[in-house]
């Protein structure tokens, strides 16, 4: 997530600097260094973003689970399985998709982030 990402992201969680700043346990002067550019966005930032923006209460939509929706055939060794957590796959580290189960932290979410379990949350 870069500087561009951000603010969009911020203004449609509907929070000021200062609210985000709180309520992502930084200080306001961080959120100014991640909208200006100076600072980069951490991963675990990043995914609190998208955590955030993925459980907005006005989303109406059925969630299918990922094991639906990709007919994984590991699912019952996988931790969204076990949590019964399929539409939050991308925030979990450990699953056993085929294209992430090899990637550390950061590359699993830059990988999640082209699949449709991801994107359909964010629409």
């Amino acid at each position: 997530m870069n500087k561009d990402e951000f603010v969009p992201a911020r203004k449609k969680l509907g929070r000021t600097q200062k609210q985000l700043a709180d309520l992502l346990g930084v200080s306001i002067k961080t959120i100014h260094s991640y909208e200006q550019g100076r600072r980069a966005i951490p991963s675990h930032i990043e995914r609190q973003i998208f955590f955030l923006l993925s459980n907005q209460r006005s989303r109406k939509q059925i969630l299918i689970p990922c094991w639906e929706k990709k007919q994984c055939g590991y699912k019952e060794s996988c931790p969204a399985w076990e949590f019964q957590s399929g539409h939050l796959c991308w925030f979990l580290c450990g699953t056993k998709c085929e294209c992430t189960s090899d990637a550390g932290r950061r590359d699993k979410l830059q990988s999640c982030r082209n699949c449709k379990i991801f994107t359909s949350l964010l629409e």
